[in-house]
């Protein structure tokens, strides 16, 4: 009689704190370094989202490890919405494939609250290159086997994104590893690699300025942004889709009540024309879905890039 009583306590309790929720500072976890595109959008996120909560909602970047060590933290965190994660394909999809050793798993240790948005791929190439789209790119690489190269971090969405274009299209092209995205797009458009996936807000500020050439977008639709740009699928390979996506996460357990009332507040956010005015200006794709959508996004994507880390046989140490 006294445990069932200590249990009912304990329910209202949790109950009661859900009820009331926030009462202090809400943190927000971007496991990649500060200026980033995934930290660009939580800070985009995190003001208004703090006032529509009534409590401060501070930024805290964890990086390391391609994401892993920010999500693990969050993972083990305590489950009372305190502490959020701001997830992407790479820690939320990728990163349980392509590391033998990870600290957590995406699909069990993390409860969905929102995806925000996405920001597919550009296909760009330095300005030489004699190929305007992708039918003339695979053309292109065809007629070269093994000669062309494209550069990407190791493991990461871009990379992935372009193994799986190489397998679709059955194309040989050359991988040259780089620690970052940014070195990558130096190279490109200094000659040295000839062809990049590059996210959209890493890539139009060259494109815009003649600086790399836009061969076609990543989604599976045109974007509004970029009218004019084809997709790939639509320019010779049908059905390929790939794009980066952000979201919000908290550890697994926590309360639905919390759960609900973020969503709730982080829908709000991302549906005011001021949020999405600041990020269309930053080339990010609104792509709002609710927990239980977003949680079966996240199994997809886990499937899908499972199939292309094993496939192309990369593991990280």
């Amino acid at each position: 009689m006294l445990r069932l009583m200590f249990v009912i306590t304990l329910i209202a309790t949790g109950f009661a704190h859900a009820q009331n929720y926030p009462v202090k500072t809400v943190r927000l976890v971007v496991p990649l370094v500060a200026g980033g595109p995934t930290d660009l959008l939580a800070r985009l996120i995190a003001q208004p989202l703090g006032e529509r909560l009534g409590q401060q909602v501070i930024v805290d970047n964890r990086p390391g490890a391609g994401g892993n060590i920010g999500a693990e933290m969050v993972a083990r965190s305590p489950a009372d919405g305190y502490t959020l994660f701001m997830g992407t394909s790479g820690p939320m999809s990728i990163n349980v494939s392509i590391y033998p050793k990870i600290g957590y798993h995406p699909a069990r240790d993390f409860a969905p609250v929102l995806l925000a948005a996405s920001a597919p791929f550009v296909v760009v190439v330095h300005p030489a290159l004699p190929a305007n789209n992708v039918r003339q790119l695979i053309a292109l690489v065809k007629a070269r086997p093994g000669q062309l190269n494209y550069g990407a971090v190791p493991g990461n969405a871009a990379h992935l994104a372009t193994e799986l274009f190489k397998s679709n299209a059955k194309l040989d092209m050359v991988f040259v590893p780089y620690k970052g995205a940014a070195p990558a797009n130096t190279d490109l458009v200094a000659g040295q690699i000839q062809l990049s996936f590059a996210s959209t807000p890493g890539a139009m500020p060259f494109v815009k300025a003649g600086r790399l050439k836009a061969l076609a977008i990543s989604s599976a639709k045109r974007i509004a942004k970029l009218p004019e740009l084809q997709t790939i699928s639509e320019s010779g390979v049908p059905g390929y889709e790939a794009s980066v996506w952000y979201g919000i996460a908290a550890p697994a357990k926590t309360p639905p009540e919390i759960v609900a009332r973020l969503y709730k507040e982080g829908a709000a956010v991302l549906q005011d024309r001021a949020t999405l005015d600041k990020m269309d200006t930053n080339d990010f794709v609104p792509t709002l879905m609710n927990p239980e959508q977003f949680g079966a996004f996240v199994r997809s994507e886990i499937e899908k890039w499972g199939k292309v880390v094993k496939a192309i046989d990369a593991k990280i140490d």
